[in-house]
């Protein structure tokens, strides 16, 4: 791939996830080209990757959007995640280097400062650095198919904003099921891992599904 196509890459991506280019939006090879100060082959190189990591969606005569998900493919996304990702943490447990410890413990601190005040600022940064922490712990499991298989499925909390959708109490569980999560990986234990982070993304799924049937204009 060019520095060209992995620019437009980046930076497509970084729209999308930040919301600078939302759920729905089309995404036009010429006004993208523009935007971005490349050509259209570039921009078809990364609307093509971002389709095959699901972010993107192209509809014949329509053209490519950012994509959105229904009730029962945020159930199916989370339900993937929840399988995944708990056996990717049992393989953090065993793996992890104990230089990643103190990272994850930082970003835990980062995420409860943040949590005490929830302005829709911080819920974002949580959001974030929630990312962040996932992705040592995936890295942490040192398989790359599994890396692979979780590429398009991860980051959908960051599309959503779901953190904007936690109550209190809510967000106070998710950031004790990342302290439990870093205790279970320092103490090396495989089972206790994967079973925090189980609990820890169906919980998350819980947040997500009731709030859009509370509030179907999400």
């Amino acid at each position: 791939m060019t520095n060209a196509a992995e620019d437009a890459y980046d930076a497509l991506r970084s729209a999308i996830l930040s919301g600078a280019i939302g759920p729905r939006e089309r995404l036009g090879e010429v006004e993208l080209s523009r935007q971005f100060g490349v050509s259209r082959t570039p921009i078809r190189e990364a609307l093509r990757r971002l389709t095959a990591e699901g972010l993107v969606v192209f509809q014949p005569n329509r053209g490519a959007r950012v994509a959105e998900w229904s009730l029962a493919d945020l159930q199916e996304i989370y339900e993937i995640r929840a399988r995944l990702e708990s056996y990717g943490a049992a393989l953090a447990a065993k793996r992890i280097d104990a230089d990643c410890l103190p990272k994850l413990s930082l970003l835990c601190d980062q995420m409860e400062e943040r949590a005490q005040r929830m302005s829709s600022q911080d819920l974002d940064q949580i959001a974030t650095l929630n990312a962040e922490l996932h992705g040592l712990v995936i890295g942490a499991a040192a398989s790359p198919r599994l890396t692979s298989l979780l590429s398009s499925v991860v980051e959908v909390p960051l599309i959503v904003r779901a953190f904007r959708l936690y109550e209190p109490d809510a967000l106070a569980r998710s950031m004790a099921h990342h302290r439990d999560l870093v205790a279970a990986l320092r103490a090396r234990d495989a089972e206790w891992a994967s079973s925090t982070m189980r609990a820890h993304v169906l919980a998350a799924r819980t947040v997500l599904l009731d709030a859009m049937v509370d509030r179907p204009d999400l």
